[in-house]
């Protein structure tokens, strides 16, 4: 389904996660478009959305009210259960315009029981993400969420974004060793090949392309203080992706000293909203 305004038009995918497979506005993608066919959980492009977890889990791994549970491996390679299993769901159209769709997904995988909702609206000069996740079990239970876009990345690209930590990466991409960090700078091409989560975040991020074109990302709410980014080594595009915790925060106490998993209570949601300005 399409939501547009102006010149502005966003395909979002109900059955399949409530993925973007493309946002373009100015005569240009801002986000890479998915091409016909291809699925939206593989391939560096549209977005997709994160929860009950965003990023990794090692090996699975998560406690609930005392209880181990096991997540399904997702990426055998590193043995990590990776972005949470709502993209893979139907969502429900609650309510439509031509401007405006608001989603949800209701989730009921031990130990997670909830549902999920998203609100997206479009103007001429912007997109607007409001993210909500309800606990709707009998027992507090951590949760988070996260949006996994992939921004068009053309040679020449910068980015941009204020934070306060920087985390280094294992051989299995789990996050290690924070360290004091000033973000990304802006002051040259956008690197090949990063994977790392960056706490203190301030919100914003912003993305200069070579064509004069450009956009500002700014989250509040639980979105507000985390952030993950990632570039693919062949440079096809570039994720700057909001999220409400740091990977694998609910095992690793490093992490969570930066970004722990929110326990929701039964009946306690976590929200977040992102704008994204184009210009």
């Amino acid at each position: 389904m399409d939501i547009r305004a102006g010149d502005a038009i966003a395909t979002i995918l109900p059955d399949r996660g409530a993925a973007f497979t493309r946002l373009d506005a100015m005569g240009r993608a801002i986000l890479r478009p998915m091409p016909d066919g291809a699925d939206p959980n593989r391939g560096f492009h549209g977005s997709f959305l994160m929860a009950p977890w965003t990023n990794r889990l090692d090996a699975g791994r998560i406690v609930v009210a005392g209880v181990e549970h096991r997540m399904p491996i997702n990426r055998p390679e590193e043995n990590t259960a990776i972005h949470g299993f709502l993209r893979e769901m139907a969502w429900t159209v609650e309510a439509a315009a031509s401007d405006r769709v608001v989603l949800s997904c209701r989730f009921d995988r031990t130990p997670f029981t909830g549902v999920a909702r998203m609100d997206a609206r479009i103007a001429p000069d912007h997109l607007a993400l409001d993210v909500a996740l309800t606990n709707e079990g009998a027992v507090p239970t951590p949760m988070g969420f996260g949006w996994h876009p992939y921004f068009d990345r053309p040679a020449g690209t910068r980015i941009a974004a204020g934070a306060r930590i920087v985390f280094g990466r294992d051989a299995r991409n789990l996050a290690i060793a924070p360290r004091p960090s000033g973000g990304l700078l802006g002051d040259g091409d956008a690197p090949d090949g990063v994977d790392g989560h960056y706490a203190g975040w301030d919100g914003s991020a912003r993305i200069d392309w070579p064509d004069g074109h450009g956009m500002v990302m700014r989250a509040t709410g639980a979105w507000a203080r985390n952030m993950h980014f990632f570039t693919p080594r062949d440079g096809s595009a570039i994720a700057v992706e909001p999220v409400t915790h740091a990977p694998d925060a609910i095992n690793n106490p490093a992490a969570a000293a930066h970004g722990a998993m929110h326990v929701l209570s039964p009946g306690e949601s976590l929200a977040g909203s992102l704008m994204i300005h184009w210009h």
